[in-house]
């Protein structure tokens, strides 16, 4: 991993602010990302919490992020198309766009927004899922980032 991916609102391994969370505003937060491949065609995100009861649970999914785009402004309106910044694609609570930590009482859950920079652009269909992501861009994926937040309910 060589993509350095950032936010303004916190830092590797600290606390994610409640605004970001499902309990709070539920606002995605601002991101940017750099030191990437000048071949990159698309950038794919994905926020997963492996710490979920049930198995890794994704909270946001967004392909085809143009070469150009190099941060995300906070609050992302939720809807699939967002242009001149990508689609966004379904998460595991069945929602379109950010889904903001929200894990049960008790112990800090991990939060990893990973970055992957992409030799081509992803042909999905609207709504689609991690596991799509994931398949489509099998032997496609040119470097990757991550930033870990975590959150406390």
């Amino acid at each position: 991993m060589s993509i350095v991916l950032t936010s303004p609102v916190f830092t590797e391994g600290a606390a994610i602010p409640k605004r970001h969370a499902g309990e709070g505003d539920n606002l995605s937060p601002a991101l940017s990302w750099s030191g990437f491949p000048s071949a990159t065609k698309s950038f794919v995100l994905l926020v997963e919490d492996p710490d979920a009861p049930s198995g890794t649970f994704i909270h946001w999914v967004l392909v085809n992020v143009p070469p150009e785009v190099s941060q995300l402004a906070e609050g992302l309106p939720t809807k699939s198309a967002l242009p001149g910044i990508g689609r966004q694609g379904t998460n595991d609570a069945q929602v379109t766009g950010y889904f903001g930590p929200y894990p049960p009482p008790g112990k800090p859950h991990r939060y990893f927004f990973k970055i992957f920079a992409l030799d081509r652009m992803l042909d999905l269909p609207v709504g689609c899922t991690a596991a799509q992501v994931h398949h489509a861009m099998q032997a496609h994926i040119l470097d990757t980032g991550s930033l870990m937040g975590t959150y406390l309910r």
